[in-house]
């Protein structure tokens, strides 16, 4: 699978990021993956080259690129539930420096990137993403409805919050199909309802589904919150996802 890396320039500097397509030429619709909390590492190369094998353009940027390339945080080659407090105790600074403000400067940019490579097919992009990256992924495709077909979110961060800009409260201008995999403990039943009633008043298609016997993180295989029959379900509710919304040539 070809690879490579790729630098997008922003109004706040370089991002660098990854990138991930098939073989053999042509054009491929594209999908913008944005990282779970921990930032861009081997795991999520690889969750990109696999999405790519299946016949898209996949970019995954470094969302913290204003502190360097990554990993930003040295991060053991497996993630346990004990190693897990001291390492957002140094993400979380990184994290609340990524405003939603920021984080919308450079959705601009990664989606004006992803759009202009020549390897990727005219018309609208989806969206993916995992932990913070579901939050990021919503709230890209609420700001940008006519570049978004698709949203995949994955054992997404909090999508419900009260402040005004949560992410809930955004989602009115909505175009694309949404598909969130939540685990058990993701959201609340009466966080889960507002957010229902949230997408049900945009009227777009959507499910919320939670992933039977998962924790917050299941997809990342360098976790102890890893678990197989849920990656497993990602893949297919994710691919299905794409194959409904993204046209392909």
């Amino acid at each position: 699978m070809p690879t490579k890396t790729a630098t997008i320039p922003t109004a706040d500097g370089l991002a660098d990021a990854f990138v991930a397509f098939p073989d053999g030429g042509g054009t491929h619709p594209g999908v913008l993956m944005y990282s779970d909390a921990f930032g861009l590492r081997p795991v999520i190369e690889d969750m990109a080259r696999e999405l790519a094998g299946h016949g898209y353009y996949v970019l995954v940027p470094n969302v913290y690129y204003r502190h360097g390339p990554p990993p930003v945080v040295e991060l053991p080659e497996h993630i346990t539930a004990e190693l897990r407090p001291a390492l957002f105790a140094e993400l979380i600074p990184l994290m609340q420096e990524h405003t939603p403000e920021r984080a919308l400067v450079d959705a601009e940019a990664y989606l004006g990137f992803l759009t202009s490579q020549p390897e990727v097919s005219p018309g609208p992009v989806a969206v993916t993403g995992y932990c913070m990256g579901a939050v990021l992924a919503v709230r890209t495709a609420a700001a940008h409805p006519d570049r978004v077909a698709a949203v995949g979110g994955f054992h997404p961060g909090p999508l419900v919050t009260d402040a005004p800009d949560s992410p809930h409260r955004l989602v009115g201008p909505l175009t694309a199909e949404v598909h969130l995999g939540l685990a058990v403990t993701d959201l609340a039943p009466e966080a889960l309802k507002e957010l229902e009633q949230a997408f049900d008043e945009t009227g777009v298609t959507y499910s919320c589904e939670v992933y039977p016997d998962t924790v917050h993180g299941f997809t990342m295989a360098d976790t102890d919150a890893f678990d197989a029959d849920g990656l497993r379900l990602h893949w297919d509710r994710l691919l299905a996802l794409l194959g409904r919304a993204l046209p392909r040539g």
